[in-house]
């Protein structure tokens, strides 16, 4: 009896939380002024030398301003800066005044000083420091409000690098104590929010009063995390949220929360696909150190029926391992999908019929779309290929995966990337530079990092030479690197994803701006 009365408290008890979360949720979305944004994974820094993540970023891009930023016909503009780069006739030097009179949310002032403050502190500590420490030999504050950078060598990415978030100003006077260690829990910046309560699930943040640039059109916002999908889809169809944004939402709600706005029962934002799709081949170990193989294979996808079967057509197609809008127009410089031509190179290094060849395919098992991309293109070598290839699957959790993928530990593995910058070169300098070449094979460098192995001296060539270009001949340079890469085929890119973002009808439609990031301070209710 003591028993089923305990029983029968706890039900009560339960159901009295429900209870008063649905009131609450009701309550709050007749009457909340602030605006609530959910999306996946926790925040663990809110340091910008720390960043990494797409939500961190996001938070951090409200929180916070950068020198220049790029819109969405590509092309650069200033912010904190008061008008584009001054270059000297050598590259070398590059001069940026700064704009006046705004100051940080701790009431200190925004100079040439904080700027050096925040790019040295960088550079020092930052976790992809090696954007800045590979380009950058001095910072100086030339005059109070002119920052002075001086270059290893001209570059012609550094100006796309200054309007990453990672790279937003932090005050000198907060981060004193902070100049060789990360500060986790806390961020002083010019953005136009300040910080009002962080934890690595819910962070809340309010217009900052004297914000130098336009104000909000909102009160506030409140940041949720949510753990798994089916969570994120039911809080915005539920009502419980504002805003959901795309990151770790499954293909199927996806699909189901478009036509939810098609409907007109939600407003659809989305930007331009800053995220790509891709497989990584070991090129340095038998057999996939044989071109002709990895060559093979990259006839061997059907990147329409996977981008059918995986995502109900959400993720585009891709042949190129950069976003199409960042060269300005179409290149796809990777092979169709061609099974025969498959066969005729696999048969011509002696294999088919009775010498299957076998490759292991690594997929990450806490990312759904990782485990349909596996699966399809698995039934669809058995499909077209069968009597000369077969693929085996093994999912690890992705953490294990990034851990492991520089010590050569997979000979195939779905991976995805997102530039830090929207810049051809933060996709291709990632993936395919290399300090230390021997042969066709990368024994220190970012191909090491990415998992490849691969090398090409001409593709290191032409990277450095584009650093000396601008414009149309720049790209054109780096689309001849991707050429080379796709001779090299050492990546198989599958496909792109746009960022999108989902709003209830009495909030404002999303807006993206060009790093794929919402422009918060656009929300507003209806």
């Amino acid at each position: 009896m003591i028993e089923k009365n305990s029983f029968l408290k706890n039900i009560l008890k339960i159901t009295s939380i429900i209870l008063i979360v649905l009131q609450f949720s009701c309550a709050q979305n007749k009457n909340r002024e602030t605006i609530i944004v959910a999306s996946a994974g926790k925040i663990e820094s809110l340091d910008p030398a720390q960043a990494n993540t797409l939500r961190t970023l996001q938070l951090l891009s409200a929180l916070g301003d950068t020198l220049y930023k790029i819109n969405n016909e590509g092309n650069l503009y200033p912010v904190l800066a008061k008008d584009l780069p001054t270059v000297s006739s050598d590259g070398l030097l590059l001069d940026i005044r700064l704009k006046e009179n705004i100051s940080f949310h701790d009431g200190s002032i925004f100079d040439a000083n904080a700027m050096k403050f925040s790019l040295d502190r960088f550079m020092k500590i930052g976790t992809l420091n090696y954007l800045l420490n590979d380009k950058i030999e001095d910072v100086e504050a030339k005059e109070k409000f002119v920052l002075r950078i001086k270059l290893k060598k001209p570059s012609s990415s550094i100006k796309s690098l200054l309007t990453s978030v990672n790279l937003t100003p932090i005050s000198p006077d907060s981060y004193s104590n902070y100049k060789e260690k990360f500060n986790n829990n806390n961020f002083i910046g010019t953005g136009p929010y300040t910080l009002k309560s962080f934890t690595s699930n819910q962070q809340s943040i309010k217009p900052f009063d004297n914000y130098w640039g336009k104000k909000p059109l909102n009160k506030g916002i409140e940041y949720i995390n949510f753990t798994n999908s089916s969570t994120l889809f039911n809080a915005i169809r539920t009502k419980e949220v504002d805003v959901l944004i795309s990151n770790s939402i499954d293909d199927m709600q996806r699909v189901a929360l478009n036509n939810m706005a098609k409907k007109g029962l939600l407003n659809l934002g989305e930007g331009d696909p800053i995220e790509i799709g891709f497989i990584t081949l070991k090129s340095n170990t038998f057999p996939l150190e044989n071109k002709k193989i990895r060559q093979a294979l990259s006839y061997t996808i059907d990147r329409n029926l996977i981008s059918q079967q995986v995502s109900f057509g959400t993720r585009e197609p891709i042949r190129s391992i950069v976003p199409p809008q960042l060269y300005k127009k179409e290149f796809s410089p990777w092979s169709s999908y061609n099974p025969d031509i498959a066969r005729k190179l696999l048969k011509g290094e002696g294999y088919c019929e009775r010498n299957i060849l076998s490759i292991p395919l690594t997929f990450r098992s806490n990312i759904p779309a990782d485990k349909l991309l596996a699966l399809t293109w698995k039934d669809q070598i058995k499909r077209d290929l069968s009597d000369c290839l077969h693929i085996t699957l093994n999912g690890l959790e992705s953490t294990t995966v990034y851990k492991q993928l520089s010590e050569g530990a997979f000979e195939a593995v779905i991976l995805d990337w997102t530039a830090a910058y929207p810049d051809p070169e933060a996709y291709l300098t990632p993936l395919l530079s290399c300090t230390d070449i021997k042969k066709s094979f990368c024994l220190e460098g970012e191909s090491v990092f990415s998992g490849s192995f691969w090398a090409d001296q001409k593709v290191q060539e032409l990277l450095e030479k584009s650093e000396q270009l601008e414009g149309q001949i720049r790209l054109d340079t780096l689309k001849e690197v991707e050429e080379l890469a796709a001779e090299g085929s050492s990546y198989l890119p599958i496909w792109l994803v746009k960022p999108k973002a989902w709003s209830l009808k009495d909030i404002s439609q999303p807006k993206f701006s060009g790093d794929g990031l919402i422009t918060i301070k656009t929300l507003e209710r209806l």
